[in-house]
């Protein structure tokens, strides 16, 4: 019903992270696509950016916060291991005493939450939901790591979601790849750190990945996947609108787009350039660019597919807020 953003002021550009790796703006480029991406400052929380989000989300659909049944955040980010993130964004909003809670799926979660979220409203159980994908990568970011130091960054993306007199969240097609968990993880337990007296001695569980392993599956795994949630809406490629997957490479995005078999007037995003990778905020925050900067229009058919930690994946196929 309603989409809402917040991305940071602060703008970090590729020749600033290559001060700390051994890699230049033009590769960077030339691998992910990336030319910028954002970073919030050390006193703003995965909570502050949830809620300024939200407030937005709520705003643009016309929905009071007392409206909300259900609030669910999904991130991997809130550096609390309880209580979830969720509960403060809901009394922050006025939504008390809705229903709140987390969910960790990567940069999939989004996705995840956005099923959770229709078949809480279809059932029933919630005549409003808000949902907020939110991820503020820089505190588990290694700024020293070539392979990821140059990808991660902070945002949040929020939507509404409630009753509709014709179906307007398609079914979604999801799963895992349990045997794949290692390829995107934090490279330490939170169990290492318990009674170190020295921080030197146990390394930050900072975020890694093996690159390589992460984009071959991406791109052969999830075009079916991709296909299956254009099926599950009954649908086909040239029904759509537009196509917004999550932001992880650009490469990624143009082999999906042309492995679907993506027809011309499709507008697919390409949020990543300025963005950067947000985790559980890419698909948010790019469907609020498109619709912001008018490369997608109200009412029309968007493809979205998140993929990542775990390995987790979904899809659906909405009608654009």
């Amino acid at each position: 019903m309603g989409v809402g953003a917040w991305r940071p002021t602060r703008v970090v550009t590729n020749a600033e992270v290559c001060e700390h790796i051994d890699s230049t703006d033009e590769w960077i480029r030339q691998r992910t696509g990336i030319e910028s991406r954002g970073w919030a400052d050390a006193e703003t929380s995965v909570i502050d950016m949830s809620v300024h989000a939200g407030a937005e989300a709520l705003a643009a659909a016309g929905v009071d916060a007392s409206s909300i049944g259900a609030v669910i955040v999904a991130t991997v980010s809130h550096p609390y291991q309880t209580p979830a993130a969720a509960t403060q964004v809901a009394d922050r909003l006025g939504a008390t005493p809705a229903a709140a809670w987390d969910i960790s799926a990567g940069c999939a979660a989004f996705c995840h939450a956005l099923a959770q979220a229709a078949d809480l409203v279809r059932g029933g159980t919630a005549e409003h939901v808000l949902v907020v994908g939110v991820d503020k990568l820089s505190d588990f970011t290694d700024l020293t790591d070539r392979s990821t130091a140059f990808l991660f960054a902070d945002g949040a993306g929020a939507v509404v979601v409630g009753p509709s007199d014709t179906p307007a969240i398609a079914p979604t097609v999801w799963g895992s790849d349990g045997s794949m968990w290692d390829v995107i993880k934090t490279r330490t337990s939170w169990l290492e750190h318990r009674g170190v007296t020295d921080p030197a001695a146990v390394e930050w569980p900072a975020l890694q990945q093996e690159g390589q392993k992460v984009f071959r599956w991406a791109v052969f795994a999830m075009a079916p996947l991709a296909l299956r949630a254009i099926e599950a809406a009954g649908l086909t490629p040239d029904d759509l609108d537009a196509f917004i997957p999550h932001q992880a490479n650009m490469r990624i995005i143009d082999k999906l787009a042309s492995q679907v078999g993506l027809p011309d007037h499709v507008a697919i995003a390409r949020d990543i350039r300025t963005t950067g990778n947000t985790s559980a905020a890419s698909v948010p925050l790019a469907m609020h660019r498109m619709l912001a900067e008018g490369q997608a229009a109200s009412g029309g058919y968007a493809l979205l597919v998140g993929f990542g930690a775990g390995l987790s994946y979904a899809a659906q196929v909405v009608v654009l807020p």
